[in-house]
């Protein structure tokens, strides 16, 4: 059989082997079980039950994946997980008529989602850091993680653009930025993949998410509607998955849960079958988000009854180019009957089939589908991850002010720390995330960096929500009576203390994935939840020198605190060394570089604040200013860098020639540090209209005090291209405005590039 040759090219063991199964085989591979909760082939005790399994597969004819995703890494210990993979894959092997390889599917979003996984910081902590190699690098980790103990399919990363911060799912994209997501993307789908031989076992296919524009969505409610035009959607949105895709390879798209003109993402032949397929000539396979095919016709009370039955969902759904079902088999299992009836054509079911089984034959599941339990516990959560969960923490971390050079702090004049706030001494990880065997909070971070002759204090002063987590359906909010007198005990810490450093922001309940009208996580303010405006003033009103780490999976409202406190870190969700990074950055040892990959508007009512706005869409308030407060790009450092000395080195091109642009970096100050230097073009006059800037390229580089580079950027067609009035993507002569600077509003460094037809 030409399926069992491993020396044969994939098409052909794939053609093979479809030539020789029945129909409900094909069927059998679009399917999947979410194993944790279905309990198919689980006993009680999360164990391998071969007498459930033998009535589940009784009448079944294989099965597609299985899903491994445990909400807040449950499951069992990576060992253990190993073994039970290695027990379930047999059996399906085994019990297929033609032993066909299960895929396990795993979350990834920023580490394993599983016990004793290795925690780093979130996609949108990641984006910060500007730093590609470093996230390519978290994410070879993950991968490792993940398939050491029978993971092959990582339902990541997360390519959407952020341009809603009242959106709960902010936190799993890298920003607002086209471009910087489509970088931050091919690096973690290389991460993922590899060289997508899957020779060496450490990595795993990624899948790009949520296809597409899921970032901006109505009203800022996670899967509403979106209404935008075509060039908005292919100059933004498709642009990170077509580069993903076309760039690094990735094997996988997930379609969005929401609608585009009326149509929703899973039943969208366009976007699916002649954009994604015949444009960009994708040849992975595309599977469902979690009960997408059902929310065609109705799931409780959210559907787009655009399909009369879970029966015509499938339909639609296998139509328009979706080959797999997630997680369990609602609508999939009526394709025997839709092709029986002719509503499917067969060879619409063996396209899909052909390419989930391409898939399986490139993850070698054919020739060697098992993992080794005894190699798993040098890998998961090794020092050596831990490290680098480190490392990438630190690069995350954000000086969004430093008035008076308050940090890093003084230890000679902070004897006494108080750390106040309900994030002071809280676990934060973010939404998908596993259980790390190790995790510092903030309080426990500064307690061991300060030693014996600093006394470090802590007082909760207020609750965001009282106790639970990101998992949780229930969310109860803060009582005001007890809080204002916890506000009260936190003022008379303060007032024993040199310095305070205040944890506040927002937690893992306040924004979050609105997966149902039960478990909500969008928000129509960008107000810090609770009493943490009152705790602030309260603080700051006793007259302490007074530093605010600011937590949470987005943009809050940081106004009124800028106007108060003298020093202020984003720091976002820093993963399993958060705490440890943190007192890293405030004692001086590490000296904060990350750049914001998302503008920070002034209230709600700034909505929209992304900086690559139209040159007419911040015409100006009465009474406030239309800018953001703290826009894309930005970032402080404990140096100082002069940029300057700015020049191109062909000041005219043709529409298909290159070019590039120097500019040199000087580090002013007394302390070694990073800087990105970003690269930001305007096209001047266009059959169109275009962005006043868009970010183009970006290097980032560390200079010991004094030091001077000199860095090139390049500027290629495919840098000024886009669509113009006949929706044609070309690059129009005329010229353009070439800035080079440290963040979207430094524009000191300016020149002006030219562009001829010839």
């Amino acid at each position: 059989m030409a399926y069992r040759d491993s020396s044969a090219p994939i098409d052909d063991r794939v053609n093979d082997l479809i030539s020789r199964m029945t129909l409900e085989e094909k069927v059998a591979q679009t399917l999947c079980i979410w194993e944790v909760y279905n309990e198919e082939l689980l006993d009680g005790n999360g164990d391998f039950d071969r007498e459930k399994a033998d009535e589940y597969f009784a009448d079944k004819h294989g099965i597609g994946e299985i899903s491994m995703h445990y909400d807040e890494g449950g499951g069992k210990p990576p060992r253990e997980m190993a073994k039970l993979t290695n027990k379930i894959q047999k059996y399906v092997i085994q019990k297929s008529r033609l032993g066909i390889p299960v895929i396990f599917h795993v979350e990834c979003l920023h580490g394993h989602a599983a016990i004793g996984a290795t925690s780093f910081p979130v996609p949108i902590a990641m984006a910060s850091t500007f730093n590609t190699a470093l996230v390519e690098n978290i994410y070879a980790k993950t991968a490792e993680e993940a398939r050491v103990r029978g993971g092959h399919h990582a339902l990541t990363p997360v390519v959407d653009v952020a341009r809603d911060p009242r959106w709960g799912r902010v936190e799993e994209t890298f920003g607002e930025d086209p471009y910087l997501v489509a970088e931050m993307g091919i690096a973690a789908v290389k991460g993922l993949q590899g060289d997508s031989s899957f020779k060496d076992k450490k990595r795993v296919a990624a899948t790009l998410k949520h296809f597409a524009a899921y970032g901006e969505p109505e009203d800022g409610s996670n899967a509403a509607p979106v209404n935008i035009s075509e060039r908005v959607l292919r100059e933004v949105h498709l642009y990170p998955f077509k580069e993903a895709i076309q760039k690094a390879g990735a094997l996988g798209v997930m379609p969005a849960y929401h609608e585009i003109d009326g149509v929703p993402c899973h039943a969208n032949k366009w976007l699916i079958r002649d954009v994604l397929r015949s444009e960009w000539g994708f040849d992975g396979f595309v599977v469902t988000d979690y009960n997408a095919l059902r929310q065609l016709h109705a799931r409780d009370d959210l559907g787009h009854h655009v399909a009369s039955s879970f029966k015509d969902a499938a339909r639609i759904g296998i139509n328009a180019g979706v080959d797999m079902e997630l997680p369990d088999p609602f609508a999939y299992p009526h394709l025997v009957d839709l092709v029986n009836e002719g509503e499917v054509e067969e060879n619409t079911l063996d396209e899909a089939v052909k390419n989930i089984l391409r898939i399986k034959f490139k993850l070698g599941l054919f020739d060697d589908p098992y993992v080794d339990p005894e190699s798993v516990e040098a890998v998961v959560g090794s020092m050596e991850n831990r490290e680098l969960a480190l490392e990438a923490a630190l690069e995350s971390i954000t000086l969004l002010k430093n008035e008076g050079g308050l940090a890093p702090l003084n230890m000679e004049e902070s004897k006494v720390i108080a750390v106040i706030g309900p994030n002071g001494d809280r676990r934060m990880l973010g939404g998908y995330a596993g259980v790390p065997d190790h995790n510092v909070s903030l309080y426990e971070g500064i307690k061991a960096e300060a030693g014996n002759d600093t006394h470090v204090l802590f007082s909760e002063g207020c609750k965001i929500t009282i106790g639970g987590n990101w998992a949780d359906d229930k969310v109860t909010p803060f009582n005001p009576e007890d809080d204002r007198k916890s506000i009260v005990e936190a003022v008379k810490t303060a007032e024993k203390a040199d310095v305070v450093v205040l944890a506040i922001g927002g937690n893992e309940q306040t924004s979050r994935e609105a997966w149902a009208t039960d478990h909500l996580g969008d928000r129509p303010s960008l107000k810090m939840v609770g009493l943490q405006e009152e705790l602030v003033e309260a603080v700051v009103d006793i007259g302490k020198p007074v530093i605010a780490v600011v937590f949470g999976g987005k943009p809050l409202n940081l106004t009124r605190l800028s106007e108060i406190v003298p020093t202020i870190f984003q720091v976002w969700y820093l993963g399993q060394e958060s705490g440890t990074a943190i007192a890293d950055v405030l004692f001086g040892k590490y000296n904060p570089g990350g750049k914001l990959p998302i503008s920070f508007p002034r209230s709600v009512g700034h909505i929209p604040s992304y900086y690559n706005h139209k040159p007419i869409a911040r015409r100006g308030y009465l009474f406030d200013d239309a800018s953001p407060l703290y826009s894309f790009g930005y970032g402080l450092s404990y140096t100082t860098f002069e940029v300057g000395n700015l020049r191109l080195k062909k000041s005219e091109i043709g529409i298909n020639e290159c070019t590039s642009v120097s500019i040199d970096v000087k580090n002013t100050g007394n302390t070694a540090g990073h800087e990105v230097v970003q690269l930001y073009i305007r096209d001047k006059v266009s059959s169109v209209t275009r962005p006043v800037k868009e970010f183009k390229d970006f290097e980032k580089v560390y200079l010991e005090p004094g030091e001077t580079r000199t860095l090139s950027l390049t500027i290629s067609p495919e840098q000024l291209s886009f669509y113009n009035i006949d929706m044609d993507y070309v690059v129009e002569p005329g010229d353009f405005e070439i800035t080079v600077g440290i963040s979207s509003v430094d524009n000191k460094n300016k020149t002006t590039l030219s562009v001829k037809k010839r």
